[in-house]
């Protein structure tokens, strides 16, 4: 593995945003209770059950709630399904590309990371970080332009799973896809015209899976800095799926290669894909 490079001076944006709905809140809650400022709550709106652990939570955190009507809690979550809670945080924490990499390498797993090019639906973005999560991947790598960030309709999207899944940003794909290889992963890029089946791929291996923009796919440019393209068979007349569809089923592919995502094993990059 390369020496690691400097990390970048560019401050990170730390502006604050608003995540709502149950699932989203109790996560933040969970996992970033420090970063949470304020909520805000609807009254008769909020099941008990999912009240008692909010508001306790809160209280134990010394968290300011606030008793709102509806309409402040609709304009705040942007016309979005809130369930009567809405949390406000400061701005979102991106993580560093080399401090991912090496919780990956201490997990006792082949790093698996997912990087997407250029993704601009958030429901998307946020289906595809529950996946990533749910699927055993250690982050998710954005690019800082010409695609969708972390916000609340991607954390509503994600079921909270934007809390604990570290989402990396970085200025140039291309490059980003380089620092991996020469960490030791493969690049595997999801191509409806790539000439080798998912199932026939060796997945199980340090791998950094790499899924396009909503209709485009992977650009052309990026596609140069992959090992491989992989293609999901079908039978049917659609031609592709959409990005999120088809990044659950490459991870689940993955995983099930892994024997649930547990396995150490699997090809490095000294084997031949």
């Amino acid at each position: 593995m390369r020496d690691r490079p400097p990390r970048s001076s560019e401050p990170r944006e730390r502006e604050q945003r608003y995540v709502y709905g149950v699932n989203p809140v109790l996560e933040a809650l969970r996992a970033r209770s420090d970063e949470v400022e304020r909520l805000y709550i609807t009254e008769g709106q909020l099941g008990s059950r999912a009240a008692a652990e909010i508001l306790s939570r809160a209280r134990d955190a010394g968290i300011r709630v606030e008793r709102v009507v509806r309409e402040r809690l609709a304009t705040l979550a942007d016309g979005g399904v809130h369930q009567g809670v809405v949390a406000e945080l400061r701005g979102f924490r991106y993580a560093e590309l080399p401090d991912v990499l090496e919780a990956a390498q201490a997990s006792g797993r082949p790093p698996l990371l997912v990087v997407l090019d250029g993704i601009q639906d958030p429901h998307n973005f946020g289906a595809i970080i529950r996946s990533a999560h749910a699927l055993g991947a250690h982050g998710v790598v954005i690019g800082k332009d010409r695609a969708v960030q972390v916000t609340g309709v991607v954390a509503k999207a994600s079921a909270g799973a934007v809390e604990h899944c570290p989402i990396v940003r970085v200025v140039n794909i291309s490059r980003a896809l380089e620092e991996l290889k020469e960490a030791g992963l493969w690049t595997a890029a999801a191509d409806p015209e790539g000439n080798e089946p998912m199932w026939k791929a060796r997945l199980d291996g340090p791998l950094a899976l790499v899924v396009g923009a909503e209709g485009a796919g992977v650009r052309e440019g990026v596609l140069k800095h992959c090992d491989f393209r992989l293609r999901i068979p079908m039978t049917g007349q659609v031609g592709s799926l959409n990005a999120s569809v088809s990044a659950a089923i490459l991870l689940y592919e993955v995983a099930r290669q892994r024997g649930g995502g547990l396995s150490s094993g699997g090809r490095s990059r000294d084997q031949s894909p």
